[in-house]
């Protein structure tokens, strides 16, 4: 595949192999979602989740904005999960219930987006004069969660609910379907880990926790410096 077969809109094979053409290096949807690429799905009208069109609109490209569900088409699941995107009229929205389940047959890269990320992959910005070189950011993947007792020292007083009740109980956003990611292999009475990124978000849809206490949290709290670079881009991509 060369650069003027690259289609407008690209399957995520089509896409790794012109990138794996440009670069010389195996890629893999997984690498090209860690690297910044972003995906889009298309969905058909539907009135279940007709507050994602506007004006007429029958069918639509929605983003993957969310970090969570970028992290779950990563691990090579068969269908593409939204719980937050942007709708048809360009705002963020978070979709009611679990989400919407999509086929993946959908996804794909747009030509734009492609191009821009191997610009930037062949001419990296330098570091400024006089300042080292900003270690690599932990990629997600690389990223398991945080314990109960991190989480609370971490979100210690952005709000008035009881968050150490709320993670006992292991429902809702607290729960495997939110925020709760896997057990930590030591194992334990207290052996659960949580995404602090997913929860920041769900504390704030789900208990009206203000943004700016949760901005300050990861902007101060030494436990979440290694997520601040996942939190940072869940704003911008949401218009935060």
């Amino acid at each position: 595949m060369t650069l003027s077969s690259l289609p407008y809109r690209a399957t995520a094979t089509e896409a790794c192999a012109w990138l794996a053409e440009q670069t010389g290096s195996p890629w893999t949807l997984a690498r090209l979602l860690e690297q910044g690429g972003l995906p889009y799905v298309w969905l058909d009208y539907s009135e279940q989740w007709a507050e994602l069109f506007h004006d007429g609109v029958t069918r639509y490209a929605a983003p993957v904005v969310f970090i969570g569900d970028k992290q779950h088409l990563a691990s090579g699941a068969d269908d593409v999960w939204l719980r937050f995107t942007r709708d048809s009229g360009n705002l963020a929205i978070e979709l009611k219930g679990d989400g919407l389940r999509a086929p993946n047959d959908g996804l794909h890269f747009q030509e734009r987006d492609l191009l821009r990320l191997l610009k930037e992959l062949q001419q990296p910005q330098p570091a400024e004069a006089g300042h080292e070189q900003a270690a690599p950011a932990v990629l997600p993947s690389a990223l398991k969660g945080l314990g109960r007792e991190q989480i609370l020292l971490a979100f210690a007083g952005v709000s008035k609910i009881d968050l150490d009740k709320g993670l006992a109980s292991g429902v809702g956003i607290f729960g495997d379907d939110g925020a709760r990611v896997r057990k930590n292999s030591r194992g334990g009475k207290n052996s659960h880990l949580w995404h602090p990124v997913t929860l920041a978000f769900g504390l704030h849809d789900v208990h009206r926790v203000p943004m700016a206490h949760l901005k300050k949290a990861f902007a101060t709290q030494p436990l979440l410096r290694e997520w601040q670079a996942d939190w940072l881009e869940s704003l911008r991509l949401l218009g935060e």
